[in-house]
């Protein structure tokens, strides 16, 4: 398997914890750096699109 290569994201700021990102032609990864059980969510394009479009679409939650 080959090793992923995880990017931060943009919107984290420096010592927190932060969502990182690993990409290949057929699935999306994400983590979460601060989670001590070092999950990984794996998804295929389609999927992970699909779930972006339902949370952007989600009504806000006060």
């Amino acid at each position: 398997m080959p090793k992923r290569t995880w990017q931060r994201s943009s919107y984290c700021p420096e010592g927190n914890s932060c969502v990182h990102v690993a990409v290949t032609t057929k699935t999306i990864h994400l983590t979460e750096s601060g989670d001590p059980t070092e999950a990984i969510l794996t998804a295929t394009p389609a999927a992970f699109d699909a779930l972006l479009t339902a949370l952007k679409e989600e009504t806000p939650r006060v």
